[in-house]
């Protein structure tokens, strides 16, 4: 790793923290950079994944993000379910499969993993 990248990571990252990736900005909004927080709940409904989260320092990932960390991150996930931030319509949320990558809805009170991410907005 050069310099500068390790400089970048050293300022962005605090301990146990991984880099996700830059998500490009949509619709006039920053790139930012995406921080996967430590930590994982196991089993847990939509509320109780977003205050999973909100307790780590972060938040729910959102569907964007979760492509990238599936593409940056895999093995920091295991093989299974992951609520997401985003709301489909009353009563269910989007989640993302870390074993081959879709994304679907489920109803907010099914039993799925939620990894916390925070965000950096890249200048």
């Amino acid at each position: 790793m050069n310099n500068a990248k390790n400089e970048f990571l050293k300022s962005l990252l605090k301990a146990g923290e991984e880099y996700g990736g830059l998500l490009l900005g949509k619709d006039g909004e920053p790139d930012q950079h995406i921080v996967l927080l430590p930590g994982e709940a196991q089993a847990v409904n939509w509320d109780d994944a977003k205050k999973f989260a909100a307790d780590a320092g972060g938040e729910l990932p959102t569907r964007r993000e979760q492509a990238l960390l599936f593409a940056n991150l895999p093995e920091h996930f295991t093989p299974n379910w992951y609520w997401s931030g985003a709301q489909r319509g009353s009563g269910s949320a989007w989640v993302q499969d870390f074993d081959i990558g879709y994304q679907l809805w489920n109803f907010t009170s099914f039993k799925c993993r939620a990894r916390a991410v925070r965000r950096s907005v890249a200048i």
